[in-house]
C-alpha cells in the first residue's frame, strides 16, 4: 500500500493546483467584468434631460424620437431638443402604466415621414389601446390610419411595445389586460404578441388562420429584439418575481397563467432567463449586440446585461433609477429612465436619455 502513497499526494497536488487556476481564472473574469462595467459607468453622458416619463426610443440618422406616455414625441437633434404635439382621434388615458406607449418609424420614415404607434384611451368610461400611424406634418404628429383598435386594457398589463422585424413586419406586445385567462385564448389577443403587415392586414404565414397572433400565453410583454441570425426574443414582467427573457417561436405557448418561471408542462415554452421567485426585474425594452442582450429593468432599476452564450447575466447601469427601454447602434448604448412615471425617486432634471460606448 506504502507504494501508492507518492501517487496519491501527485493526484492530491495536481487537484488542488487545478482548482487554484480555475479559481484565479474566474477571479479575473470577474474583475475584467466588473472593470469593464467601471469603465462603462465612468463615461455615461446625458444626451436629453426633463423628459416626461418616456417610452421608447427611436433613431433616425442623427437625430432621436422619445415617445413619452403623457402624448408627446420629444426631438432630439445636434443639442437641441423639441417636444412634439401629438394629435389623437381618442382621449389619450391618464391610468397607471397607460397612454402614449410604444412608437417605431417606418421603414421608409426619410421620405413618408410616418410612424406607429400604441396607445391606450378612454371611450364611455372604458379603457382600450389601439395601434395606427402617425405622419408628421407642420411640427405636429396626427394621427392617420388605424391599424387595430379596442384591445383590451384593463388596470395594468397594457404591454405595448412596437417593433419592425427583420421580415418587415410590425410586431406589437400586448398584455393580458390583468385578466390572466385571455393570454390562453387564442381568439383573444390579450396576452400575446401579434405579427402584422405594415398596412394593417394580416400576413398570410401567421401560425393561426386570419389572425394576428404570433405567440401566446405571455402576461406582460414589454420588450423585443431580433439578433442577426433572426431569433426573436422578448422580455416579460412575471407576477411577483418570476420576470422572464425569452426566445419567440412561431406559434408558441409561453404558458401564463399556467406556469410561470421555469415550471414546465408539455407543449408550453420556459424562459431562456429568468429572475426567479424572490426577485423583480420589471424587464421593458432590450436590444442585442452580437449574443449580448441589453435590458431596461424597471424595479431593477438597471441596464440588465445578458450573454446568451455564457448563460449568466450581469448588472450594468445601477446608479440611474426606474429603466423603461434602450437601443443600440455601432458604437453606444443609450437608455432611458423612468423615474417620473408616479413609482421611481425623481433625481434633478429627471427624465433622461444617456449613452455610453459599447
Amino acid at each position: 500500500m506504502g507504494r501508492y502513497i507518492p501517487l496519491i499526494l501527485l493526484t492530491m497536488i495536481l487537484c488542488v493546483a487545478c482548482t487554484s487556476t480555475k479559481d484565479n481564472n474566474d477571479n479575473r473574469l470577474e474583475s475584467e467584468e466588473n472593470h469593464a462595467i467601471d469603465a462603462m459607468n465612468s463615461s455615461i453622458e446625458i444626451i436629453a434631460d426633463q423628459l416626461q416619463t418616456p417610452w421608447s426610443i427611436q433613431k433616425s440618422g442623427d437625430v432621436f424620437y422619445i415617445a413619452e406616455r403623457p402624448g408627446s414625441i420629444v426631438k432630439i437633434a445636434e443639442g437641441g431638443v423639441d417636444r412634439q404635439q401629438i394629435i389623437l382621434k381618442k382621449e389619450l388615458s391618464t391610468a397607471p402604466e397607460a397612454g402614449m406607449l410604444g412608437f417605431v418609424l417606418a421603414p421608409n420614415f426619410p421620405t413618408s415621414q410616418v410612424a406607429y404607434a400604441y396607445y391606450t384611451y378612454v371611450e364611455e368610461e372604458e379603457q382600450f389601446n389601439r395601434i395606427v400611424t402617425l405622419t408628421f406634418n407642420d411640427n405636429k404628429w396626427l394621427e392617420q390610419n388605424l391599424i387595430m383598435d379596442r384591445i383590451k386594457s384593463g388596470t395594468y398589463h397594457h404591454g405595448g411595445r412596437l417593433k419592425i422585424g427583420p421580415d418587415g413586419k410590425l410586431y406589437a406586445t400586448v398584455g393580458d389586460a390583468t385578466q390572466p385567462s385571455l393570454a390562453q385564448d387564442v381568439e383573444a389577443l390579450e396576452g400575446k404578441i401579434l405579427r402584422i403587415n405594415l398596412d394593417g392586414t394580416i400576413p398570410n404565414d401567421n401560425p393561426f388562420p386570419q389572425s394576428y397572433i404570433y405567440s401566446y400565453g405571455h402576461r406582460n410583454p414589454q420588450g423585443l429584439t431580433w439578433s442577426n441570425d433572426g431569433t426573436m426574443y422578448a422580455s416579460e414582467h412575471g407576477n411577483a418575481g418570476n420576470d422572464e427573457i425569452n426566445i419567440i417561436e412561431k406559434g408558441k405557448n409561453y404558458g401564463w397563467p399556467l406556469i410561470e418561471g421555469m415550471e414546465k408542462e408539455q407543449g408550453m415554452i420556459t424562459p431562456l432567463f429568468t429572475s426567479g421567485s424572490s426577485n423583480t426585474w420589471a424587464p421593458s425594452g432590450i436590444a442585442i449586440v452580437n449574443d449580448q442582450l441589453y435590458v431596461a429593468a424597471l424595479r431593477g432599476t438597471a441596464v440588465l446585461a445578458f450573454d446568451i452564450n455564457k448563460n449568466k447575466h450581469n448588472e450594468l447601469l445601477s446608479e440611474f433609477g426606474r429603466i423603461r427601454d434602450v437601443f443600440v447602434d455601432e458604437k453606444f448604448l443609450y437608455f432611458i429612465s423612468n423615474n417620473t412615471d408616479g413609482r421611481g425617486n425623481p433625481q434633478p432634471q429627471d427624465d433622461k436619455l444617456y449613452r455610453t460606448p459599447l
